[in-house]
C-alpha cells in the first residue's frame, strides 16, 4: 500500500498527523533511518528514535500548527511553504518554512528545512 500512495499524499498525511500531534501517525510517515536536516545539511535528528524525542517535544507546545501555504511536488520531492505556529522560548508566535521532503519507497527518507526568522506575537 504504501508504494501506491503518492508523495504528495504522503506529505499531506505527515501534516495532518503533526497539526493532530499523533506521534505514532506521524513517524509511520517516515522512514526507520528517515534525517532531518536544516537547509543544506545541518543533521537535527536521524532515525525513529531521534525524531520522536524531537517531536514529542514539540508537541508539548498547545498551540503548535502548521498552516500549508504551497506545495510543489516533482517526482519523489516534495517542497512546502509553511507557517508554523509554536510556543518559541521567548513567548508564542510564527514561523514560515520551506520545507523539501524526499520520499522513497512510500515513506520520508530525507526532509530539510529552510526557516525565516521567527515572530512573535505581540504582547500588548
Amino acid at each position: 500500500m504504501n508504494t501506491l500512495t503518492s508523495p504528495a499524499d504522503l506529505i499531506q498525511r505527515q501534516l495532518d498527523a503533526y497539526n493532530a500531534h499523533d506521534l505514532d501517525a506521524l513517524l509511520a510517515t517516515y522512514a526507520e533511518d528517515a534525517q532531518l536536516f536544516e537547509h543544506p545539511a545541518t543533521l537535527l535528528a536521524s532515525g525513529h528514535s531521534q525524531l520522536r524525542a524531537r517531536f514529542a517535544l514539540r508537541f508539548q507546545e498547545p498551540n503548535l500548527h502548521a498552516h500549508l501555504i504551497s506545495r510543489i511536488v516533482l517526482g519523489r520531492f516534495v517542497v512546502d511553504h509553511e507557517r508554523v505556529t509554536r510556543t518559541f522560548p521567548e513567548g508564542p508566535g510564527t514561523i514560515e518554512l520551506i520545507v523539501t521532503y524526499e520520499v522513497v519507497d512510500g515513506k520520508i527518507i530525507n526532509a530539510w528545512f529552510l526557516a525565516s526568522p521567527k515572530t512573535l506575537d505581540s504582547q500588548s
